[in-house]
């Protein structure tokens, strides 16, 4: 694989730290600040919504921009939300950089995907959208466990500068790395590279308009239901899953950092093997994952009692649940491969959406006096869900299983180019 995609898998790494990090350290935040830890969990909430908003409101606002330069601008945005944390006097002013790095978050990933898939060759391009999310679970694995120790041993703002040290480094790794071939917007050719028919040109390829048209596709939209889906009933059961360990599963509150160290390492193989699952039968597949996903949320259901079952619930649920992601994303992409960069944020966005519905759902649940086992329940019900629309999808007109095995002019916007991915 290109070492441009560790470039990337390290932009990935510092804002998947920036997003989970605050939750170790918001009582040493809350205390420094002087506000009620309700007040300080705005710092988690904020931070979603604004991803989500970024994901597609910035990500439309780069779609002409040079994709790679688009990248460095939103690493030096992430550099300054940080910095802005790490100094910030006021409450309010780390909420601002919360909010200012949070909104590069989804555009990184929904960009950072497509140049990921355009530096490898077709039949690898899932794999490598895997590598750039690697980062992001190593996080989870490695990095929020670290961030907190060093914020509790050097004070908070300590994590924050050493995360604004990694976007520096992101940064000079993607300028150095990234090679400017994968740089130009959508339907605008690279330098070397020969410029489009004019019909191709005047069809609207390009800029918002050509992004926008992606959405005509069906099979776009079913990409963003089922990642809502399933992806949200994965972290619905997650929301929740301390009080499952300590609740239901009679695990100590001190155990249950490391029982997510393990919940990570599950994260990190799973991406690794189901982008490269992903590159041989995407359908298949995202089907299999899924199924198996649920079947996993119910059983870790049926057997939380179980310390032995609960372990193995758990790195389970973490590999089958974002095994999905690098295949979701490329989904999508492949259903919008001549405009793929607004289409791949808004698919970002839907991962936050299916975050926020799945604990909704959760708290609902748990709320009703169902127990602590009923977000993972109402996680199966959900990934069922999205089982039931992931195998209207691939049947229908344009699906992976359909006549075709690939978009049609008919059900998306495809691009001109042989290098189109391979029918799966």
């Amino acid at each position: 694989m290109p070492v441009a995609l560790w470039a990337l898998a390290i932009g990935g790494f510092g804002i998947g730290l920036t997003e989970f990090v605050i939750m170790g350290l918001l009582p040493e935040v809350a205390a420094d600040f002087g506000v009620t830890e309700s007040v300080a969990g705005y710092l988690i909430s904020g931070y979603a919504l604004s991803v989500a908003v970024g994901a597609i409101g910035l990500t439309a606002a780069l779609t002409r921009v040079d994709r790679k330069k688009a990248l460095l601008g939103l690493m030096v945005l992430f550099i300054a939300g940080n910095l802005l944390s790490a100094v910030a006097p006021t409450y309010e002013v780390m909420l601002l950089g919360r909010v200012v790095a949070a909104l590069c978050h989804g555009a990184f990933f929904g960009i950072g995907a497509v140049v990921a898939a355009d530096l490898v060759a077709p039949e690898k391009r899932a794999g490598a959208i895997s590598i750039m999310f690697a980062g992001l679970t190593i996080a989870n694995v490695l990095g929020v466990p670290f961030g907190t120790f060093l914020g509790q041993a050097a004070g908070w703002r300590a994590t924050f500068w050493a995360i604004t040290a990694i976007g520096v480094v992101a940064l000079a790794g993607i300028a150095l790395l990234v090679p400017s071939r994968v740089g130009s917007p959508d339907g605008v050719p690279a330098p070397g590279e020969p410029t489009a028919p004019r019909a191709d040109r005047a069809s609207g390829s390009t800029g918002l308009r050509g992004e926008l048209a992606a959405f005509r596709s069906a099979q776009v939209w079913f990409s963003i239901a089922i990642t809502v889906l399933g992806f949200g009933g994965m972290f619905g059961a997650f929301t929740y899953i301390a009080f499952t360990l300590t609740e239901v599963g009679g695990f100590t509150s001190a155990s249950v950092p490391w029982l997510l160290v393990l919940f990570g390492g599950g994260l990190f193989v799973g991406n690794l093997v189901g982008g490269r699952a992903a590159d041989r039968r995407l359908g298949t597949t995202l089907v299999v994952l899924f199924a198996a996903l649920t079947v996993v949320l119910g059983v870790f259901a049926l057997t939380a009692t179980s310390q032995v079952m609960t372990v193995v619930s758990l790195v389970l649920m973490g590999a089958f649940g974002f095994a999905t992601v690098p295949g979701l994303q490329m989904r999508v992409m492949s259903y919008a491969q001549a405009a793929p960069t607004l289409a791949s944020g808004a698919n970002i966005a839907a991962f936050n959406v299916g975050n926020a519905l799945g604990a909704w759902i959760g708290g609902l649940t748990i709320a009703a006096g169902l127990g602590f086992t009923s977000p993972l329940w109402a996680g199966a019900a959900m990934t069922a869900v999205g089982l039931v629309v992931l195998l209207v999808a691939v049947t229908a007109r344009g699906g992976e299983w359909s006549r075709g095995a690939r978009p049609t002019p008919e059900d998306a916007v495809v691009a001109p180019a042989p290098e189109a991915p391979a029918a799966v």
